[in-house]
């Protein structure tokens, strides 16, 4: 049986890749800072495990640890998905403060969570580390895609980024684990004020990136494929 960490699973993405991958029979742990009351918003969806974990605490994630290895000694997947979109003010107005928040959950968050979870990830089956990055990270796309041509935000694009480079370095220094990062791309949540592809669509790369055994790691992709960094 598959074993699966997720987390920023209370709404958006998160949510429902935690219900998809538990519907396929996985034990998903459903890490979210509050989890009161998740268990109805998540729906009935298999052996879904809600668990109280903030990315930004270290006290939290150890305790989240904990929480995981009372029911499991081993991950098979650790999905980092929690995510803040920071300050969309424009580029001269934004000043160094407005990327701690950012920085503190989009990239030192997967940092410490995959630091935490590495032991039990290791002894996992074929053990698969995904990244939630997104288009808005990739140099290539934001210097060429027309989306993106009249966009200029400085702290969530340079997150990404970094989380981007986080990915490859990761997979060079852990060949035993596939570690893959994934953009969703642009979808209808309340981080996006509901603009974009439906929810589903925007899940569907993280759910099959996370039951991939087989892909190179060290890859970027999205639901259509390879994706350019």
């Amino acid at each position: 049986m598959t074993t699966v960490l997720i987390t920023g699973a209370s709404r958006g993405i998160g949510a429902h890749v935690a219900r998809e991958l538990a519907d396929t029979g996985a034990t998903v742990f459903a890490g979210v800072r509050r989890p009161e009351g998740l268990t109805s918003r998540l729906g009935d969806s298999g052996d879904l495990r809600p668990i109280a974990l903030d990315v930004t605490d270290d006290a939290s994630v150890a305790a989240a640890v904990s929480t995981v290895e009372e029911i499991t000694d081993e991950l098979d997947v650790v999905i980092n998905n929690a995510g803040v979109a920071g300050t969309w003010a424009p580029a001269a107005d934004v000043v160094p403060s407005d990327f701690a928040d950012v920085l503190a959950t989009n990239l030192l968050g997967p940092v410490r969570v995959t630091q935490a979870f590495l032991p039990l990830l290791r002894r996992g089956t074929k053990p698969r580390l995904v990244m939630v990055s997104s288009g808005m990270g990739s140099l290539t796309l934001q210097g060429n895609d027309s989306v993106y041509a009249d966009i200029a935000h400085l702290p969530y694009p340079a997150s990404k980024a970094a989380l981007n480079m986080l990915t490859v370095q990761y997979a060079k220094a852990l060949p035993e684990i596939l570690v893959t990062a994934v953009d969703p791309g642009l979808t209808a949540t309340d981080f996006t004020g509901a603009v974009g592809q439906t929810v589903a669509e925007g899940a569907q790369a993280v759910v099959s990136t996370a039951l991939d055994t087989t892909r190179p790691s060290g890859g970027f992709v999205d639901r259509y494929g390879t994706t350019p960094w």
